[in-house]
């Protein structure tokens, strides 16, 4: 019948994620057995189950809420700052050759830069706060979403554009009918790389700067010896960062469900 290539499809799915899950509850239980017989010292291995009490018993207070709020406050705008440069650049670049060759030379000197290294810089001009952390997230952001509409925008078929150029398409309509569908499947790619991006960043910043955020609440449980509560925080930014990778991945497999790499992904029902 149709339905079993997909139906089996979803098995697989399923059985490789109940791998995931049992492989992750044998690190688990390595870990507080490891923790609870010493042969990790408990100073700065506490056991699995002391980390998962600390996690709950900090997640009702309000200061967790406060800091996740202030990460993703971070996370945000320095995503739709990098949307805002790198989505009209990628384009321009992209659609012109001559305007490429031009900027070239300064994307290949910026890009390598690590953001890491950008902080001295954040902090003299944006001050250890949100401002520093939005310059770190959005410098770092920007990337790999304009390299990828870059590419998106060079990927247009050579057939579809000679029937524009044919028909005598106008420039808006060559964006709307041609580039646009062309680039998209790399958008939103670049979207989810630069998400991941803008919340290591975030994070990073909040640990080396002090900015407010769970990073900051972070090196405040090392600083203060609470090495079960430093786990738990680590844990939840885990959390917190596989939950926003879910969303973009499934926002991607739904914007680009039509694209011929997803079509030969998948089979058809």
């Amino acid at each position: 019948m149709p339905a079993r290539p997909r139906d089996g499809l979803a098995r697989s799915r399923l059985v490789e994620r109940s791998y995931g899950a049992v492989a992750v509850l044998l690190v688990l239980a390595a870990w507080e057995t490891a923790a609870r017989t010493e042969l990790l010292p408990r100073r700065y291995f506490p056991p699995v189950s002391e980390v998962l009490a600390a996690l709950a018993g900090d997640l009702g207070t309000a200061s967790f809420w406060t800091a996740a709020g202030a990460t993703l406050q971070g996370w945000a705008f320095g995503l739709a700052l990098a949307v805002a440069i790198a989505v009209p650049l990628g384009l321009v670049l992209g659609a012109s050759r001559t305007a490429y060759a031009a900027a070239r030379g300064v994307i290949d000197s910026l890009r390598p830069i690590p953001s890491v290294a950008l902080i001295p810089l954040a902090i003299t001009v944006y001050g250890a706060d949100l401002g520093g952390k939005v310059f770190l997230a959005t410098f770092a952001a920007t990337w790999p979403l304009l390299i990828q509409i870059i590419y998106g925008t060079r990927n247009v078929d050579p057939v579809a554009r000679d029937t524009a150029r044919v028909y005598a398409l106008s420039p808006l309509a060559r964006v709307r009918w041609l580039v646009l569908p062309s680039a998209l499947p790399y958008v939103v790619t670049g979207l989810r790389l630069a998400s991941a991006t803008a919340l290591i960043l975030a994070v990073t910043a909040e640990i080396v700067m002090g900015a407010p955020g769970l990073g900051r609440a972070i090196e405040l449980a090392r600083s203060g010896g609470s090495a079960d509560l430093m786990y738990a925080r680590m844990i939840a930014t885990g959390v917190l960062a596989l939950v926003l990778n879910t969303v973009f991945t499934r926002t991607e497999r739904a914007m680009v469900h039509w694209h011929p790499a997803r079509r030969d992904a998948e089979p058809a029902t």
